[in-house]
């Protein structure tokens, strides 16, 4: 399957603004890839508003998020791999959801070749695999 990121980050994107509050993402600015002003950047993290006040030519992609926003009064381009962003929430009321380090899909033909053998099945695991986020 592919990853869920994406479609978590537009989804809340939207809810936030159907809610007439502003979105904020928190990234790892250490991250290849990602494209920031350098002065942006506090203790390897970027916090970005995204609101579409605060950005022009937004695009939630599947891959990274685009956009060209003022920093210090200059107009700059934002590139940040999906992989990259650690939260998106609404600045307003700190609602939105932390997102997992990484969520690479697994592999579903067995073993990776010259990996470890798949332990035998001992029926179904117990306790759930979903964090609930506030």
């Amino acid at each position: 399957m592919t990853s869920n990121r994406p479609y978590l980050l537009r989804a809340l994107y939207e809810w936030i603004g159907d809610n007439g509050m502003t979105p904020y993402l928190l990234v790892d600015a250490a991250r290849e890839g990602v494209r920031v002003p350098p002065s942006a950047i506090k203790d390897g993290r970027v916090v970005l508003n995204i609101a579409a006040r605060a950005v022009a030519q937004l695009e939630l992609g599947s891959q990274e998020v685009r956009f060209m926003a003022r920093f210090g009064g200059v107009s700059q381009a934002v590139q940040v791999p999906v992989l990259a962003v650690l939260a998106i929430y609404a600045q307003d009321s700190g609602q939105g959801m932390m997102l997992p380090e990484d969520d690479s899909p697994l592999p579903t033909n067995g073993p990776p070749a010259g990996g470890p053998t798949p332990a035998p099945d001992d029926g179904p695991r117990k306790g759930g695999h979903l964090r609930v986020v506030k």
